[in-house]
């Protein structure tokens, strides 16, 4: 794990509220590495429900497989998650370790293992050996208690030079509820949902498949517009959870995606998303500057997402942000690369509020010294017109530093 802290990490982990239904532990189990942190587990309420956006690589770890068909039944009773392996191309073997898992985890919180959801994060290929959680998830189980979420936000930290956590209120039909979160993830980010977790609890009462849209939706513009690397991990998990123990407090269940009582709700779930996603990229390995991607003037949303990438995942765009240089000549480069419908002579980019080309060459009143200044801070856009329609995106990335392939080349050593 990386020791200096991201300078783009917020000042401090955030004041998070308890969610009614919601108690957890953490505890070292030796999973990789000694007298670290290293297991988190979740005890839920009964009649909790749950969803769940997963990686799209075509090589799924075992737990996503698990959590895949645990979710079916929309309930949940606890969450396992593990740092250090990601049990991940591990074949029968690992199959087996998280059916064994989940039956430790079951006894210890008096549930069915169906009722049991996990994760893994970590070195890709080793197996896992589950009994190391003989003892510990019991002990866990006994520990269990709605204490500080930034412990919980620490124990699933690999390469994470900081735990990431966000928390939101929405009013249901008059009822206050609370939203809490936690993320990790520095590299392997390109969720196509990276090697990025993240679990979501409310005390809201809203059915599992209400959730389910609601997280589809919230990570379009969210989880799913963010790029690190470029590579998609094959252990993406994004889970929700609703206790349902605010309908104590007199909130209504919502069993409707379009009931408009779940608005104030939707627009607090997708602003946690979207900070969450953000201090992902924020922690990007090495990373120095935070880049937003504006692409507008596009023939579509889509096609304009696909440039927006192109541009955010290109090591020549990112290494001319590492090296504070406003070079848009690889803006250019990405946009034409991208397979998406362009005109050179109507395209203009932008490095925040200075136009640097329109029109298909340099702008006239190009400045080379504000540019650089502009350059040299934190916070970066790149905005790009295509001038061809309405079509918008941003998708937001880092810098490529020559720290990111210290911190890969020596992650298995």
């Amino acid at each position: 794990m990386a020791t200096a802290i991201s300078p783009l990490a917020p000042a401090s982990f955030p004041d998070m509220p308890v969610i009614d239904g919601v108690t957890f532990s953490t505890a070292a189990a030796g999973i990789r590495y000694k007298n670290r942190t290293d297991v988190l587990l979740v005890a839920l309420a009964k009649g909790t429900t749950a969803a769940g956006v997963f990686t799209r690589s075509k090589c799924p770890s075992a737990p996503v497989d698990w959590c895949r068909k645990a979710l079916q039944g929309g309930k949940a009773r606890g969450l396992v998650v593990n740092s250090g392996n990601a049990n991940a191309f591990t074949g029968k073997t690992g199959a087996q370790a998280v059916k064994l898992t989940a039956e430790i985890a079951a006894r210890a919180l008096g549930c069915r293992p169906g009722e049991i959801v996990l994760a893994s994060t970590g070195v890709i290929g080793e197996p896992l050996d589950a009994t190391k959680f003989e003892g510990v998830l019991d002990d866990c189980a006994r520990r269990a208690s709605a204490g500080s979420w930034s412990e919980p936000a620490k124990a699933i930290m690999t390469t994470d030079t900081y735990p990431k956590g966000a928390c939101a209120k929405a009013t249901i039909d008059g009822v206050e509820v609370n939203i809490a979160g936690i993320a990790k993830g520095a590299g392997m980010i390109a969720p196509d949902m990276a090697t990025m977790l993240s679990f979501v609890f409310t005390d809201a009462p809203i059915a599992a498949d209400v959730l389910q849209a609601l997280l589809a939706r919230g990570v379009k513009t969210s989880f799913n517009a963010i790029t690190v690397d470029s590579d998609t991990s094959t252990s993406d998990t994004l889970m929700l959870f609703a206790t349902g123990q605010a309908a104590k407090r007199g909130c209504p269940t919502i069993e409707s995606a379009s009931d408009r009582r779940l608005a104030g709700f939707r627009k607090a779930l997708d602003a946690l998303l979207l900070d969450l996603a953000h201090q992902v990229v924020k922690d990007g390995e090495g990373a120095r500057h935070f880049v937003t991607v504006r692409v507008e003037g596009a023939v579509s949303a889509a096609s304009a997402k696909r440039i927006a990438k192109s541009i955010a995942d290109s090591p020549l765009v990112k290494t001319a942000v590492a090296g504070e240089d406003a070079n848009w000549g690889r803006v250019v480069a990405a946009v034409g690369k991208a397979g998406e419908p362009a005109d050179r002579d109507r395209l203009a980019i932008s490095f925040g509020p200075h136009r640097v080309a329109v029109k298909g060459a340099r702008d006239p009143s190009y400045d080379e010294a504000q540019v650089s200044a502009y350059m040299k801070g934190q916070d970066i856009e790149i905005g790009v017109d295509l001038g061809l329609g309405r079509g918008a995106f941003t998708v937001w990335t880092c810098d490529l530093t020559k720290e990111y392939v210290e911190i890969n080349g020596d992650y298995r050593s």
